[in-house]
């Protein structure tokens, strides 16, 4: 189940600002009538007051994605309910009418359904959401998954032991979210939240509530609030509409409405006139921030006219526009702060908008990074933005609609899910694909730069504000007070300012076009669709033309060598340099002027540095390959060198991890790397700040020249919808028009050998009662063979079936349990598994041992057909799927010239998974899973 919301985020919430229109401006150029719905939804509602959405859908084949939302989630709570909303979705999964305890997850794992990664829930403040996808291959499957979403609609056990027992798997998903945020949250949260219910109903609910609370407590919940009126059924897949709906009907219709419902208050939070500052630290927390609120004194409304979607269009680009000129900052040599966003749209509550503004600075550049949020806001409203800024943000929308309106015929089922589930909760519309497209290429050009400009008259206000500071409790760090922030607000009104300005730019990335060469030779691959073809100056290009997505194209690059070539000082300073090299830009244009180049186009190239290879990756789509050829043509030939760039990066890198090791999960992250590698002569470790001292810009991009100087022994990949003439045109103009030198370079070893023996490792750190532990099996291997590398996985994937059973679902004793393990072939042979979960120190020796008796099961027993089927149907299911999506393509292709070996093999996977026994899985852990065992512990300091 995934993780009880605790903290809303700002990503979340600048996707809201579309969805709720702003009830203070209007806009007089779109009409008033109604956005329609789909066409290609069916929307019903039964006699019982149950709604349904259902569409077909194809991709992915043979699967349906099933969604039971309930309008119900913890701000329904009482006093003796906190967390109960939560704890039901928990015991959804234990039991009900037509499925005992473990039988629901045990049938599901059985037919390919992976617990958590597949079937999963979630409850936040005003609903709980159930994930299901079903396969569909055979009816009994599809009959199986309503029959499950009717019993966690209606038919929960709901039994005394159960309960009991799930208790402790809940504490310890209470446990996992204590920490600083959690404590930092409980101080600012009532005056964000002012006299809010939402203030005080965070979804996990309290300690004291979630072991004492009775089992009425928890049926009445259940009760009163899982009930037709409150609940939607979602099926999007490629069954049938007629057969979706008739399993509707047949399994929900004949549960009648609630004659006597409790009514469901639409809860609100009240307005304030005074200004609220909270400003808390604590000694774990790991980063400083800043969060401004401009609370909206009105009640939000959906979008629902036509007027509405273009006033959401308008507060979409302000945001896209302000949130430019922040990046712009965040880039300068000494930038004001690490990060920085502002939007308009909802708060916790859905009823309740607000401009937002949110920062991380460094631990000692709040105020500086608050001054400048505020100082922005003042810019913008007064003296707007530019006509250019303007036409970039409306470019970039509609590119990104576009992209959207390409895919529809490709779009993956679950994405429209999500779209249903905030209809019925939130009244958001949906329209569909080319309404959304058809309509904002009529309303983008009727909206002007004083519609936006506009927007802060009616966002800024004296009143119904929150500011925010949340950082590290440090003595060197000095302390900011109400009186400090007010007057920073006051003053800046009254500041001087100059409007923004921004430099005139060329018409493209490159001014001159390279000289041309040739293809030498082409060889055609018919089994499996590849070409490859040898350019003039070496280069080698496969390519696979698909038709999995309209508008994608992936890209890999790579050529051996990488750091392993470096001296170990070069290495050292070097290795996190190499990160920042890219900051600077290309051909004359810095990070800035790329951002405004490329609004619109979807384009990204990354090259990296690596310790076998140096190589690139990115996207693109047919519309915008030529940019993309541009862009991987300039890093390979026009790198910027930029000091100013590099120190921003680098300050910025500074100051977000300043305090990164102060959370103990990461503290004990980065003891054990230590502890794993203290032999290891060029491990760098954490990136202290004596660590970035020691590195050198120069020579970091002196070496990344050399890397990528010579072209000749590159391999370059590209999957995906192109015309391949056209390709093979991009290729001759600006691939093997790059520098060639034919050296001819490979990888060297520089690997150290792993450490022996059984060892143990305890880490002290933290005040919260929180242990984590880590088990790990690794050495050489004397021969690398795929068929161990798979046993090795798959062992991986059975014990962590077999682990959460005991650790979790017997012992009450984590919240989630995890092993994986595998075989490197480069550039030694090693194995590597390991065994990893979090739980409460007074259990961590037990647990420790009830782990490692499951792995000597599977070494002296073996496993069940039961369970080897469960691991064997879920990677069928995965292979099936894998083998329509371009990242599965890429990678075989790419990896298959890699590791030198026949990319042919990976057809036989199918076979290969039905033949996997169980006396696979028991040799490979008998043979790797014996010695050099590492066993290390998280416990609290105190």
């Amino acid at each position: 189940m995934k993780k009880v919301l605790i903290v809303a985020t700002f990503i979340v919430a600048f996707i809201s600002c579309n969805r709720i229109s702003n009830p203070e401006t209007t806009n007089k150029t779109a009409t008033t009538s109604a956005i329609p719905t789909d066409k290609n939804v069916k929307k019903g509602v039964l006699s019982n007051g149950m709604t349904y959405y259902i569409r077909q859908n194809s991709k992915p084949e043979q699967k349906v994605e099933l969604r039971l939302v309930v309008k119900a989630g913890s701000i329904l709570e009482n006093e003796k309910q906190l967390g109960l909303a939560h704890f039901m979705e928990h015991m959804n999964f234990n039991g009900s009418k037509n499925f005992n305890k473990n039988e629901l997850v045990d049938y599901l794992q059985s037919i390919g359904v992976k617990f958590g990664a597949h079937l999963n829930a979630y409850t936040s403040f005003d609903e709980t959401v159930y994930i299901l996808p079903i396969p569909t291959d055979d009816d009994e499957k599809l009959e199986k998954g309503f029959q499950i979403i009717e019993d966690w609609a209606f038919n929960a056990s709901l039994t005394d032991e159960e309960i009991d027992k799930e208790r402790g798997v809940v504490l310890e998903e209470y446990r996992l979210g204590l920490g600083a945020n959690k404590r930092m949250l409980a101080d600012y949260l009532p005056k964000l939240m002012y006299k809010s219910r939402y203030a005080e109903r965070l979804p996990i609910g309290t300690k004291k509530v979630l072991e004492n609370f009775t089992y009425k407590d928890l049926r009445e919940f259940y009760k009163n609030w899982y009930r037709p009126d409150l609940m939607a059924i979602v099926a999007v897949g490629d069954v049938n509409v007629k057969t979706l709906e008739e399993k509707i009907k047949t399994h929900f219709e004949k549960y009648p409405a609630v004659k006597k419902p409790k009514k469901r208050t639409e809860y609100t939070t009240p307005n304030h006139k005074k200004t609220l500052v909270s400003i808390v630290t604590d000694p774990e927390a790991t980063r400083s921030t800043v969060q401004l609120y401009y609370k909206s004194t009105a009640t939000a409304k959906p979008v629902v006219t036509i007027a509405d979607y273009q006033e959401s269009l308008i507060n979409n680009l302000f945001s896209t526009m302000l949130n430019n000129r922040l990046s712009e900052l965040k880039n300068k040599e000494n930038p004001p702060f690490i990060y920085a966003g502002s939007w308009y749209g909802n708060i916790w509550d859905k009823s309740k908008n607000a401009y937002q503004n949110y920062a991380i600075s460094s631990e000692t550049g709040q105020i500086e990074a608050f001054k400048t949020l505020v100082k922005e806001n003042e810019r913008a409203f007064r003296f707007g933005f530019l006509e250019s800024e303007l036409e970039r943000a409306k470019k970039s929308l509609l590119n990104s609609m576009e992209r959207a309106f390409n895919e529809k015929e490709k779009s993956e089922s679950k994405s429209y899910t999500s779209e249903y589930i905030q209809n019925f909760l939130n009244a958001e519309p949906i329209p569909g694909v080319e309404w959304e497209f058809k309509n904002l290429q009529e309303l983008l050009p009727k909206i002007s730069l004083n519609d936006c400009n506009s927007l802060l008259k009616n966002y800024i206000h004296n009143n119904n504000r929150v500011i925010i500071f949340t950082g590290p409790q440090k003595e060197n760090i000095p302390h900011i007070t109400e009186t400090e922030v007010i007057q920073i607000l006051n003053k800046v009104k009254k500041s001087s300012l100059k409007p923004y300005q921004e430099k005139e730019l060329g018409d493209g990335l490159m001014s001159t076009l390279p000289i041309a060469g040739s293809i030498t030779q082409i060889e055609k691959d018919t089994v499996l669709n590849i070409t490859k073809i040898t350019l003039s100056n070496g280069v080698k290009v496969s390519y696979k033309k698909t038709d999995f997505k309209d508008n994608q194209v992936l890209f890999r690059a790579f050529s051996f060598g990488g750091s392993s070539l470096l001296t170990d000082e070069e290495y050292k300073q070097t290795s996190i340099a190499n990160r920042a090299l890219t900051e600077a830009g290309v051909n004359g244009y810095s990070k800035n002027d790329l951002q405004k180049l490329l609004a619109g186009k979807s384009v990204s190239v990354s090259p990296s540095i690596g310790s076998l290879s140096e190589g690139m990756s990115g996207a693109s789509t047919p519309k915008d390959l030529e940019t993309f050829f541009q862009l991987t043509h300039l890093y390979f030939t026009k790198l910027n060198y930029d000091v100013k760039a590099y120190n921003s990066y680098k300050n910025k890198m500074q100051a977000y991890l300043k305090n990164a090791i102060s959370k103990p999960s990461t503290y004990f992250s980065v003891e054990v790397d230590q502890f794993l590698n203290q032999h290891n002569k060029r491990h760098i470790g954490f990136p202290t700040d004596e660590v970035w001292n020691q590195t050198n810009y120069k020579l970091a991009y002196q070496k990344y020249k050399e890397r990528f100087a010579d072209a000749s022994d590159f391999n370059f990949y590209f999957v995906g919808n192109f015309d391949e003439q056209t390709l093979q045109e991009y290729c001759k103009t600006y691939l093997a028009s790059l520098p060639s030198t034919y050296s001819k370079e490979t990888y060297k070893n520089v690997s150290t050998k792993p450490m022996e023996g059984i060892l143990e490792k305890t880490v002290l750190k933290g005040n919260e009662p929180k242990s984590l532990v880590r088990i790990l099996f690794s050495g050489l291997a004397k021969e690398y063979t795929k068929n161990e590398d798979y046993y090795l996985r798959s062992l991986g994937e059975v014990l962590s079936i077999k682990l959460i059973e005991q650790l979790r679902e017997e012992e009450s004793g984590v919240y989630g349990v995890s092993a994986k393990g595998g075989i490197r072939k480069l550039p030694v042979k090693q194995y590597n598994f390991s065994i990893a979960f979090p739980c409460g120190p007074e259990n961590v020796d037990k647990l420790i041992q009830k782990a490692l008796a499951e792995l000597e099961k599977i070494k002296n027993n073996g496993i069940s057909d039961k369970d080897l089927n469960k691991i064997k149907e879920t990677q069928l299911l995965d292979y099936k799927q894998a083998l329509k999506q371009n990242g599965f393509w890429i990678n075989k292709i790419k990896n298959a010239d890699f590791y030198k070996t026949d990319i042919h093999n990976f057809l036989n996977q199918k076979e290969k998974i039905k033949q996997l026994t169980s006396e696979d899985l028991k040799k490979v852990a008998n043979k790797y899973l014996t010695k050099n065992k590492i066993t290390a512990v998280l416990k609290p300091q105190n």
